[in-house]
C-alpha cells in the first residue's frame, strides 16, 4: 500500500514518509520532517520541521507537533521533536522542540497517550507507556519517567522530575519531584503513599511492593530528614532493583526538590507557596 495524502493536504517534497502513512484532509507536513510506516494524521494536523515520529502513531483533529519553544531566548537554533512508536496524541495536543539551553530535544517513547489538549513543553522528555489524561502540561524540561500517569487539569513546574510508575490526580499541581512508585494530588502536590493499584496492573510481585511500602515508611515518615531516611533505608533494605531505583531519585540532584509527604506538618516554605 503506498502512502494517502488528501488533495487538500500540503506536503513538502523534502518529508520523508514511510510505507501505509495515511494524512487525512487539511494537513500540513513541513520540509525535514521524517514520519514512519503505518502513522496516520487525521485531520488539521501540523508537523512542522525538525520532527521525527516512529511508526503505528495516530494524531488526532488539530495536533500541532514541531512548533518552535515558547522560550525567550531562543533565537531560532536548530532543535527537534522525536517521538516513538506506536504513539497515540489526541485532539489539539501541542508539542514544542528543544532549546540550546538543554539537549535540544523535546522527545515522546513508545506506546505514550496523550489525550486531548496536553502540553509538551520544550526539551521535555516522557517516558514509555506513559498516559496523559486531558489538558495535562508539562513546563520545559521536565524528566516523565515510564509508565506514568498524569490526571487532567494537572500542570507541572518546568525542571520537574516525574519518576517511573508514578501517578498523580487530576488538578494537581506539581512543582516539586514527584519519586517513582508512588501517587500525588492536591495543590501543591504532595504525596500520599505507593501507588499500589498501578502497581499490580504493572505486574509487580506482593513481595516487591511490601519492599517498597517499607522503603516508603522508612524514608519519608520515620524521619524527618531525607538524607537520613535514605541512610536507614539502605542499611535495613535489601538494594533490589525497584528499591535502587527509587533512592536513586531521591539522591539524584534536583532543581526542585521532592515534593512532601502529605501527612507531614506544612514548613514555612510551602505555606509561602500557597
Amino acid at each position: 500500500m503506498s502512502v494517502k495524502i488528501h488533495p487538500t493536504s500540503v506536503v513538502s517534497d523534502k518529508a520523508k514518509l514511510g510505507v501505509n502513512v495515511e494524512i487525512g484532509p487539511f494537513c500540513f507536513v513541513d520540509e525535514d520532517v521524517e514520519i514512519a510506516d503505518n502513522t496516520k494524521l487525521i485531520n488539521n494536523v501540523k508537523i512542522k520541521k525538525y520532527t521525527k515520529i516512529g511508526k503505528n502513531c495516530t494524531i488526532y483533529d488539530g495536533a500541532s507537533i514541531g512548533n518552535i519553544p515558547q522560550h525567550l531566548g531562543f533565537k531560532g537554533e536548530k532543535t527537534f521533536v522525536e517521538i516513538g512508536d506506536n504513539v497515540t496524541i489526541r485532539e489539539y495536543c501541542t508539542i514544542h522542540r528543544g532549546t540550546s539551553f538543554d539537549d535540544g530535544i523535546t522527545k515522546i517513547e513508545n506506546n505514550v497517550y496523550l489525550m486531548a489538549y496536553v502540553h509538551i513543553a520544550h526539551d521535555c522528555k516522557v517516558g514509555e507507556s506513559s498516559i496523559f489524561a486531558n489538558n495535562a502540561t508539562l513546563g520545559g524540561h521536565v524528566r516523565v519517567g515510564k509508565n506514568v500517569f498524569i490526571g487532567g487539569l494537572t500542570p507541572v513546574h518546568q525542571w520537574c522530575r516525574i519518576g517511573d510508575y508514578a501517578m498523580i490526580g487530576g488538578g494537581a499541581v506539581v512543582t516539586k519531584d514527584i519519586p517513582p512508585f508512588t501517587r500525588a494530588g492536591r495543590n501543591p502536590a504532595k504525596i500520599f503513599g505507593l501507588n499500589i493499584i498501578g502497581l499490580r496492573r504493572s505486574g509487580f510481585s506482593n513481595e516487591t511492593i511490601k519492599l517498597l511500602k517499607e522503603a516508603y515508611k522508612i524514608i519519608f515518615l520515620r524521619t524527618d530528614v531525607l538524607e537520613e531516611g535514605i541512610k536507614l533505608a539502605k542499611s535495613e533494605l535489601p538494594m533490589t532493583p525497584e528499591i535502587k531505583l527509587f533512592i536513586e531519585f531521591l539522591e539524584e540532584k534536583s532543581k526542585r526538590g521532592i515534593a512532601p509527604e502529605a501527612s507531614k506538618k506544612k514548613s514555612k516554605d510551602e505555606s509561602l507557596e500557597e
